[in-house]
């Protein structure tokens, strides 16, 4: 897979410790989690939390986990109840794509007054529902409604991580290898001073056998990979707190969840 790496027009510019984020979490059922999960949210609650001189504010619409037994976005168990209420918030689903969020990311701006969009979208559009130029464009769609709620707001946008899918399913791999060249060739494209966009590096040690707990979604370590992707591109790009120093956890029965069926299977 072609490496990808932060493009920025705004390489040298900087966030002030003073400047308020709102911050939008916005993805699929790696980032909104099921019940018993942390989540790479959490992680990357924790990681804004350890730098006190920085304001901030997690926003969206929705705080729930996915329920598998009710098989809807029903839960609250996430594996640490003192994850505050607040900061639980975002905009992810369970089977949802680029093509469920372009429709309502402005609305969600708009309503949240985010600031920081950071956006982990397109395997379960390649898996079930568009090929590699039609999630591009649905991708494309998304940045430019962002925009007509906040002319302003900046995004971080997480290449696909391919799934246990990929390793049997070759046309998989290459649309997924083919979609992350394409986003990239986006954020250069629609990056502006006023409105940056930050390309995420792929966490460079993430195992899809090691850190997800069914060969798509996180497990602990993956979740720490994945919250250090989103906090290391924001620090590098734009100086935003520090490099993220979370400790990998180690996976155990308690915190990492049996996998179960989802109501919208993701690619496998």
């Amino acid at each position: 897979m072609t490496q990808v790496s932060i493009v920025t027009s705004q390489a040298g510019a900087v966030i002030g410790d003073d400047d308020a984020m709102r911050f939008l979490p916005v993805g699929d059922s790696m980032t909104i989690g099921a019940t018993g999960d942390y989540t790479w949210r959490y992680r990357l609650w924790q990681h804004l939390e350890a730098h006190p001189g920085l304001p901030y504010e997690i926003v969206g619409p929705r705080t729930a986990l996915y329920d598998t037994a009710a098989n809807a976005p029903l839960s609250h168990a996430y594996a640490d109840p003192s994850f505050p209420p607040a900061a639980r918030r975002h905009l992810s689903g369970w089977g949802e794509g680029w093509l469920h969020m372009a429709p309502v990311i402005a609305d969600a701006v708009r309503a949240s007054g985010a600031d920081v969009l950071l956006v982990s979208l397109g395997l379960i559009d390649l898996g079930f529902y568009t090929d590699a130029e039609q999630t591009a464009a649905n991708a494309r769609a998304f940045i430019t409604a962002a925009r007509t709620a906040n002319p302003r707001v900046r995004m971080v946008l997480l290449p696909v991580i391919p799934n246990v899918r990929a390793e049997t399913d070759a046309p998989f791999a290459a649309s997924c290898a083919h979609f992350n060249e394409l986003l990239a060739k986006a954020a250069a494209d629609l990056d502006t001073p006023s409105s940056p966009i930050l390309l995420a590096s792929r966490p460079p040690a993430y195992d899809i056998h090691t850190d997800t707990y069914d060969g798509t979604h996180p497990g602990p370590t993956g979740e720490h990979k994945l919250a250090a992707a989103f906090a290391d591109a924001m620090h590098r790009g734009w100086g935003l707190g520090g490099p993220y120093a979370g400790a990998p956890a180690v996976p155990s029965p308690a915190t990492v969840p049996a996998p179960a069926p989802p109501a919208q299977p993701l690619p496998a």
